[in-house]
């Protein structure tokens, strides 16, 4: 029985989802491993969700220490179909200010420390990525803004690093040069597994900062930026909580088959434990 159709993965400054009714938490295991945190399971806008908060509460967890693998197969066992990802990030361009959301619709990867595949051991698959994220989901959360009259801008570059060390200024005007939007440290990893997982994935990244290549703009600190966090985070409940309203009950694109045609290994070829371990991903595909 699907326990959630939509899951909401909270970032930095959103550690809970204001709004959830008839809620409980459910802790899950994976044979990734273990998630962030439980998984605290409610009703929103009249639609079953499922929130975790990305860094476990508290705020516990490195983005290279996340085990972004559990994190998303976890949401393929609840019954997730859709997520919509909340991130904190920094601004490349002037016109993306502190408190502003940008949705984007590419990524840029600069990391080189983490589990991006749920492949591997015996199995073989590419699957489609030129637009990495899902315009349904995309859609509502830019609708989600304009419900909830926060500046949210359709489009963008993310720049996704290792981190956990802030930018140099050249390497922020770096990216700027290749025209990047945003830069944070953890959602091309969520959208790559969702999307072998066959989840429709959108990002909500919340602007706290100018990182560090505006004249006239200090460095970054962190004290700086939880104080727009915590207004972004405000703002965040409301746009999630319309954006959730506003999703279509079913599913047309392309995310629910993205692994069709993108199984390279022969069926017998493949290990019986790695079958087991992906059952729930290419079971029916693997006849």
């Amino acid at each position: 029985m699907q326990q959630a159709e939509i899951g909401i993965i909270g970032g930095s400054g959103l550690y809970a989802m204001p709004g959830l009714t008839d809620t409980r938490e459910e802790r899950i295991s994976t044979p990734f491993g273990e998630p962030s945190d439980s998984f605290v399971l409610g009703m929103l806008e009249g639609r079953k969700v499922a929130f975790l908060a990305r860094h476990g509460r508290g705020h516990r967890l490195l983005p290279s220490e996340l085990n972004f693998r559990a994190n998303i197969h976890a949401m393929k066992q609840l019954g997730v179909e859709r997520i919509l990802s909340v991130s904190a990030v920094g601004s490349l361009k002037e016109e993306h200010q502190p408190t502003d959301f940008v949705i984007p619709d590419q990524f840029i990867d600069r990391t080189f420390a983490r589990q991006s595949t749920f492949f591997g051991d015996g199995i073989v698959a590419h699957v489609g990525f030129g637009d990495p994220v899902c315009a349904t989901v995309s859609n509502a959360i830019v609708h989600g803004c304009a419900a909830s009259d926060v500046a949210g801008k359709a489009g963008g570059t993310y720049v996704c690093m290792e981190g956990p060390q802030f930018s140099t200024r050249a390497e922020s005007n770096l990216y700027r040069s290749w025209g990047a939007d945003v830069i944070g440290m953890t959602n091309l990893q969520e959208a790559k597994l969702a999307r072998e997982a066959e989840i429709c994935y959108a990002t909500m990244a919340m602007v706290t900062d100018y990182d560090c290549w505006r004249e006239g703009h200090d460095d970054v600190t962190v004290d700086q930026i939880v104080a727009v966090l915590n207004q972004n985070a405000a703002n965040a409940c409301k746009v999630v909580a319309a954006a959730v309203a506003a999703m279509p009950r079913e599913r047309t694109c392309p995310c629910a088959s993205a692994l069709k045609f993108a199984i390279l290994t022969a069926p017998n070829a493949v290990p019986a434990e790695t079958r087991q371990r992906l059952e729930l991903l290419i079971g029916k595909y693997l006849k």
